[in-house]
């Protein structure tokens, strides 16, 4: 094997540096300075280097492009004297200015949509993202915990518990159905919390509660199960997943005893999809009569799907065991952390028959490989070491502060409303005169800086008008404000049957009204 060096003009040939992705050989002859200092130039002025970063050393850039460490120095040195680097010591070479250039016209901001084009009678596939991005002073949409409060010292605590002893082995490829460690942990969580009983092999870790409805329809639409049953008023969002994946939900009737089981069983639907702890949006807990109901459907071949979304959260009321842990194999169970800690986690859980596991899991392979890993497992380290539970109990008595000041608030400027679904959630929905459009309300609301959320957007029947406000991640101060805007923006025709001025008084009494 030869010794010998290659001269200057083969290493020309082949040499080049990531940074820039600069290539000696389009230097021209003798004008290799130049040409560095003129491309680093253009770089900084593009905003490729941005004013602030470190090039590289003079030396190694040296060595990437196969050039004496002198080409590289003459043109640090030009720009210096240009005053586009400077020296920082050991800090290396920066760049503290950009060469002055016209800078290009900004682009035209995007009009603002107005508040009436944000609340259409029939809302499209992307209205939460449109309403979400609408700019508003005070944002009482439902389904958003404190996230002031998230835990944000007990999660470096875990992390840097779990960073110190992973091993190497485990930030590879995981297993598409969720590290082992969080599988347990979400096991035990749910023996403890939802009267689940489960063995940790059969938790399939998703992200998030919607995502797993999407893995259901993957996994029964080859089933013949096309058309699943949802509740009627019920959540919006998992409607338009269902659809999306061309699953077809008629509607079954929710009253203040839950799901209408008798309308489910007269319909012949193969499947239902419910939320019986804390039914979205009323609040109505299914109760014992309709739960004896429902899974005598089941066993009779009928598939529950139950969107455990919020049961933590409860404040007047015992807590309400899950149907899975009734019957495990006619029921697909679905829960997250995104109530509990935040949505921007998109981690939730997911247990199905074991008849359905084999195609609910390669549906979940081919989606994404599985959840991210570290994460997984500091939220198994936060469940394991208490601090989850700590976490909880303290949002529960946050949320009960602001749910009791909803309902004051309620009771002050909004007197003839009636108020639903008080006692759990994080979430309160009231009902108006079947003369308001609470779609007009809504928009108006915002008009005024308040965002909340029309009740019939949640409807595919007629249904009383109505707003559904969040409370958790709002102040006292801001509740009263947002629910003042609610009742500027209210024309004066609304003569409901019952008060949030009753509500109020049953709940300073202990009682638990039923929603009308």
């Amino acid at each position: 094997m030869s010794r010998a060096k290659p001269n200057d003009s083969e290493r020309s040939i082949t040499a080049g540096s990531d940074f820039l992705h600069l290539t000696v050989a389009d230097a021209p002859p003798g004008g290799r300075a130049d040409w560095l200092a003129g491309r680093l130039r253009q770089a900084i002025a593009e905003g490729r280097v941005p004013i602030g970063a470190r090039l590289p050393a003079t030396r190694v850039l040296a060595a990437d492009l196969g050039v004496s460490r002198g080409v590289v120095t003459e043109a640090y040195q030009r720009l210096t004297e240009e005053g586009h680097l400077a020296g920082r010591g050991r800090a290396g070479t920066l760049v503290v200015a950009a060469p002055g250039a016209p800078p290009a016209p900004p682009p035209a901001p995007a009009a603002p949509a107005e508040p009436a084009a944000l609340f259409p009678p029939t809302p499209g596939s992307d209205i939460f993202d449109a309403v979400r991005a609408a700019r508003a002073t005070i944002d009482l949409t439902p389904g958003v915990p404190d996230l002031t409060a998230f835990p944000r010292a007990d999660w470096l605590r875990s992390e840097r518990a779990v960073l110190g002893r992973v091993a190497a082995a485990d930030l590879g490829y995981g297993d598409p159905c969720g590290a082992p460690a969080l599988r347990a942990a979400v096991a035990a969580w749910l023996a403890r919390n939802r009267g689940i009983t489960v063995d940790p092999v059969d938790v399939i870790i998703v992200a998030g509660v919607s995502q797993a409805v999407g893995l259901l329809a993957q996994a029964l639409r080859p089933a013949g199960i096309d058309h699943i049953a949802v509740e009627e008023p019920g959540s919006l969002g998992v409607r338009q997943h269902l659809n999306n994946w061309q699953v077809v939900t008629p509607p079954v009737r929710v009253d203040d005893a839950g799901l209408r089981v008798d309308e489910l069983v007269a319909s012949g639907l193969p499947a239902v999809l419910l939320t019986p702890a804390h039914q979205f949006p009323t609040g109505v807990v299914l109760d014992g009569d309709r739960r004896r109901q429902l899974l005598d459907w089941a066993r009779a071949g009928g598939l529950i799907i139950e969107d455990d979304y919020d049961a933590e959260h409860r404040y007047d009321r015992p807590p309400v065991p899950a149907l899975r842990g009734l019957l495990p194999e006619q029921v697909c169970y679905a829960g997250s952390v995104s109530k509990l800690l935040a949505p921007a986690l998109r981690v939730g859980w997911l247990l199905v028959p074991q008849r359905l596991r084999a195609a609910v899991v390669a549906a979940k392979r081919n989606a994404d490989l599985g959840n991210a890993v570290l994460p997984q497992l500091v939220l198994a380290e936060l469940m394991t070491s208490g601090a989850l539970e700590r976490h909880l109990r303290l949002l529960r008595r946050r949320h009960t502060r602001r749910r009791d000041a909803m309902i004051a608030a309620l009771a002050r400027h909004l007197p003839t409303a009636t108020v639903h679904g008080a006692a759990a959630g994080l979430h309160l929905t009231i009902t108006l005169d079947d003369a308001v459009a609470d779609t007009e309300l809504a928009a108006a609301t915002l008009a005024r800086g308040v965002k909340v959320q029309p009740l019939s957007w949640h409807c595919q029947r007629p249904h009383r008008p109505g707003l559904v406000l969040g409370y958790a991640a709002r102040t006292a101060t801001e509740i009263d404000e947002g629910v003042a805007a609610v009742a500027a923006a209210l024309t004066p025709t609304s003569r409901p049957a019952c008060s949030a001025q009753e509500e109020l008084h049953e709940h300073e009494h202990g009682q638990q009204r039923r929603p009308a």
